[in-house]
């Protein structure tokens, strides 16, 4: 290996351990603002709550970006209770299911799946963020059938143009474009750790009528009934 290629290969490494210990010290702060949210109950309070999940999301997303690299083995597979995982995410976003008055509808899910729970909840996460912005006063329902976990809305849906490439990293697409905050990050995040773990990531939509994103689960081997 030439000198030019260790060199980028040492600043690589040193940039990816800089963004961990940054994930991390920013996490204090992020922790303690939440702690003293708690303590009140005020329409402001509430708001700001949202704000500081929103931040803590893309904090996660840094660290998901920088951990997602071709040598990175950071996954350990063990059986996961799927209505565990599902409900520990539900719980995390339900101030933002509460400010966008977004309805949930979680059915009983009673399957167990071989998985990285750390890492499925930051893909889970990702997709009812998404949900949730695209639903304004709509619904959001978590289901299992046929071996694919799903989350279903009934928002603006995605543009068929849209569909095949907005796993695509920093692809925005019509209503990322009409929102002007959309990074484009998100679902490719998702789709990549997904792939990582073995699973698979299925979105359908109809403009107008909603969108599913399925989790498919699809070695036989690793979802038991």
């Amino acid at each position: 290996m030439s000198a030019a290629m260790l060199r980028r290969d040492r600043r690589e490494r040193d940039m990816a351990d800089y963004y961990t210990l940054w994930v991390h010290q920013i996490k204090t702060p992020i922790s303690a603002m939440g702690l003293l949210l708690q303590k009140e109950d005020t329409p402001l309070s509430r708001e700001l709550t949202v704000q500081l999940l929103r931040i803590e999301q893309y904090v996660e997303m840094v660290l998901a970006y920088v951990r997602l690299g071709p040598d990175s083995s950071d996954y350990v597979l063990r059986p996961c209770d799927l209505e565990t995982a599902v409900r520990k995410s539900v719980r995390k976003f339900a101030p933002l299911f509460i400010q966008s008055k977004v309805r949930l509808e979680l059915e009983p899910i009673t399957q167990t799946v071989t998985t990285d729970e750390k890492w499925l909840c930051f893909a889970l996460e990702q997709l009812l963020s998404n949900a949730v912005k695209y639903t304004p006063r709509g619904t959001v329902t978590v289901f299992f059938r046929e071996g694919r976990l799903s989350i279903a809305d009934n928002g603006i849906g995605i543009a068929p143009e849209d569909l095949p490439r907005v796993c695509e990293k920093g692809y925005t697409g019509c209503n990322g474009r009409q929102d002007q905050k959309a990074s484009g990050i998100g679902l490719y995040l998702c789709s990549q750790v997904l792939n990582k773990l073995g699973h698979s990531l299925e979105l359908t939509s109809k403009p107008g009528a909603g969108t599913t994103a399925s989790i498919g689960f699809d070695q036989q081997e690793r979802v038991f009934e």
